[in-house]
């Protein structure tokens, strides 16, 4: 049947699907490595896929009457959006960058919020500062508002660059519109693909999972509600005290290498086993005790299993590989360090990209020649190569294995589909009432998705209007701040993001893992505008930056469909929560130029300011808008690394057609495009954690899941948000107390666990 949501949900009492019965069990007969070993007839059942981890996970009810539309809820809501907001630009000009992450929101806006409840009186006009008790819906209002604002946006990297490196001072109105629409344009892409990213089961979104289990302690009254809110604090408590010893008194816990104590001054052993300090090395079988870098790109123990064993095998490949080019000397390896980003001369010192450009900052022939064509470090160049592979493998993966889950991303493309389209939209979008038709009783529905459906959507009408807005305003935009890019140039930018959106926003939302296309669509750009570094850095803005938005505002959209949060709600918070940040982002940026241009400009900045981020992103800028068909075009040094786009749509073929005429091999177990761009993942950073990572990532999705599956349901992912909670806390506070953040850093004193004057782990330092 089809009626209208509100009336269907009103007249049916929907089940708690949190609660497994006996007939509900879900057990794994595939007899792999995920064969549950509980019996059949046990209350155990081993959550097998996404449903049964959406279901079971997080709780699936819903309190209609609890209001997010509170005074308080906006009110810390601005405080903190306005916090993230400043912060995240002060720390992308400062050397040592610190993220101002979900968790740690999360976590501030509860103590504020309840704070608020206790101390604040209930009567006159205080009434709106404390409504009553502090909900769930309340806070996720808070943390999407925030979180919308707590990063740097890419346009002011852009006008950075400009300022700093091409004299150029764009009007400071056309410059806050350049935010919001560069901030907006993946906003509205990405809304109006809601259908096909956001509501399914399929898109589990798994890294925010230990976000709402966390909620759900935190809120969920009765007896298991407090246990496990018992042991969040517990750990969070545990972990908060522990990371003052692996950030500050005995930093050695970040790498505990034997190889690197037995070996110290070896630089092979440094290159392959060392990885406790920023580009040291591998970090094979070295040990990591830090929960900052162990869970510091995603939590372990919320990524499916499958997609970290192809994770596993991408970096085991990857330390393979990157041996392999080092030592027999490919691309001239060993004249450059081991792993690094920048751009060198033949003989290793590094390359200034200011000689070879001319007065309007294009590349001039003449000077090129006399300077010669730079060098990457051979590792950076696999990492390029490799991630080339995995984006174009992405495309012919899910053409594979998940067709049926993005039809609809095609199908409207038909003569009827267009006609339906246009009949159903609603043109008057002011006065779209927002309640949705759909059969509640079609099983296949997601159980959070039928329950937001009780209240006012907000429709695909709102984000083509934003879309909409955000287009016109960014091609007024490109030609009053001269960034040289033609209106040609901006819509194939948009087209290639769009596509991106789909199918790497599906990868994403799927397996946990979030692929960086800014090379793709640097390439792309490099070659469309030849000899134009300012254009290639609006291109990518255009390109990369709408498909970065668009997945944070599926994410977060992701939140709010698994806390309850109404989707109008969520909009205005995202909305709201963006556009102050891109404020204030300009404000702070313009501040910090002005008076620290010196600094910003040098190769080492201080231990305070650094120009390191824009110096990176201008460097790109040379090599791919200025230089990439004297370095990637056929028969050049690096050919191989554009060419890795067509050997990669093949990678996915030979596997899937292994599982249809082979299934019992379990082809079906492999990301290809996971495994492709995890071979050069270990190009840049600390890579001391990977061991420990993998340690714990099987031992709490295969281990706990399969052989102790009701306890996984219960504590995995609120253990999980205690260790993110609390470690997020402790950095955030050692970052200002002690490592320089706020002034002045304090090391701690020099002692066999704090080698302050080399690598934390003893490895030679190399230089």
């Amino acid at each position: 049947m089809s009626l209208t949501a509100e009336e269907a949900i009103s007249g049916h009492e929907l089940p708690n699907e949190k609660a497994l019965s006996t007939s509900d069990k879900s057990f794994d007969d595939k007899g792999d490595v995920e064969t549950a070993t509980v019996d059949a007839d046990s209350e155990e059942g081993v959550l097998s896929d996404e449903r049964d981890i959406a279901t079971h996970v997080i709780s699936v009810d819903d309190d209609p009457s609890l209001n997010p539309w509170t005074f308080r809820s906006f009110f810390i809501g601005l405080g903190l959006s306005a916090f993230g907001g400043v912060l995240a630009e002060i720390y992308y000009f400062k050397p040592q960058t610190v993220l101002v992450s979900l968790m740690f929101l999360a976590v501030v806006s509860y103590v504020l919020g309840v704070f608020m409840e206790t101390f604040i009186p209930r009567r006159g006009f205080l009434r709106y500062l404390n409504p009553g008790p502090f909900n769930k819906k309340e806070n996720a209002f808070i943390v999407i508002m925030a979180s919308a604002s707590a990063n740097s946006a890419l346009g002011t990297e852009v006008l950075a660059v400009q300022r700093l490196y091409y004299n150029i001072t764009p009007n400071p109105a056309a410059s806050i519109f350049l935010l919001f629409s560069s901030q907006l344009l993946g906003y509205g892409i990405g809304g109006m693909m809601r259908g096909i990213l956001l509501y399914p089961s399929k898109m589990l979104y798994p890294t925010v999972l230990p976000l709402l289990s966390m909620f759900d302690a935190l809120y969920e009254g009765g007896m298991e509600a407090r246990k496990k809110l018992r042991v969040f604090y517990m750990v969070f408590a545990a972990i908060f005290i522990w990371e003052l010893f692996p950030e500050w008194i005995f930093p050695l816990l970040t790498g505990f290498s034997i190889i690197c104590l037995a070996a110290p001054n070896n630089a092979a052993v440094s290159r392959v086993f060392g990885g406790s300090n920023g580009n040291e090395g591998l970090g094979l079988l070295s040990i990591c005790f830090d929960w900052q870098y162990i869970s510091g790109g995603v939590n372990p123990m919320t990524i499916p299993l499958k997609a970290q064993f192809s994770n596993l095998l991408g970096y085991l490949l990857c330390m393979v590989v990157f041996v392999a080019v080092y030592y027999k000397n490919i691309w001239m390896a060993q004249n450059f360090p081991f792993l690094s980003q920048l751009l060198f001369y033949e003989n290793g010192t590094q390359y200034d990209q200011t000689l070879i450009l001319n007065a309007n900052y294009e590349v001039d022939p003449t000077l090129l020649a006399e300077q010669g064509l730079p060098y990457y470090s051979s590792t950076w160049i696999v990492y390029l190569l490799t991630s080339n592979l995995g984006l174009a493998a992405t495309f012919t993966h899910l053409l594979l294995w998940n067709r049926d889950d993005l039809r609809s991303a095609w199908s409207w493309m038909t003569p009827s589909g267009i006609k339906q389209i246009w009949a159903n939209f609603d043109w008057k979008f002011w006065k779209a009432d927002g309640m949705r038709k759909q059969d509640v009783d079609d099983e296949n529905i997601d159980p959070h998705y039928k329950q937001m459906l009780k209240y006012p959507d907000a429709p695909n009408s709102w984000y083509f209007v934003v879309f909409l807005l955000s287009f016109v305003v960014s091609l007024v935009v490109i030609y009053k701040s001269n960034s040289t890019l033609p209106w040609w140039g901006f819509i194939i930018s948009l087209l290639l993001a769009t596509i991106s959106i789909l199918f790497f926003g599906a990868l994403g939302a799927i397996t946990g893992f979030g692929l960086i296309i800014q090379p793709f669509i640097q390439m792309i750009g490099g070659y469309l505008h030849s000899g134009k570094p300012v254009a290639n850095m609006y291109f990518v803005l255009y390109g990369y930056n709408t498909v970065s938005q668009a997945q944070l505002l599926l994410r977060d959209l992701k939140i709010a469909q698994y806390a309850k949060l109404p989707p109008r709600a969520a909009f205005t918070a995202q909305i709201v929560g963006t556009l102050l940040g891109a404020i204030l982002n300009f404000f702070i940026m313009n501040s910090i130029i002005d008076n620290q241009r010196e600094i910003l400009l040098s190769v080492q900045g201080t231990n305070i300011w650094s120009g390191q981020q824009p110096q990176q992103y201008n460097s790109q800028a040379i090599a791919w808008g200025g230089l990439s068909h004297e370095l990637f075009s056929a028969g050049q040094r690096y050919q191989w690394v554009p060419w890795a786009y067509l050997v990669g749509l093949f990678i996915p073929v030979p596997f899937w057609v292994i599982h249809r005429y082979w299934p019992k091999l379990r082809a079906d177990y492999l990301y290809t495009p996971v495994i492709a761009y995890f071979i050069g993942w270990l190009c840049v950073g600390i890579n001391s954690s990977i061991l420990s990572y993998f340690a714990i990532a099987f031992f709490s999705q295969w281990w706990l899941r399969t052989r102790h599956p009701r306890w996984f349901a219960k504590y995995n992912y609120i253990i999980g948000a205690a260790l993110d909670g609390g470690t997020q806390v402790m950095v955030f506070i050692l970052s200002f107390a002690v490592q320089g953040a706020g002034g002045t850093a304090h090391l701690f004193p020099a002692w066999w666990g704090a080698n302050q004057s080399g690598n934390y782990d003893h490895c030679a330092y190399l230089n």
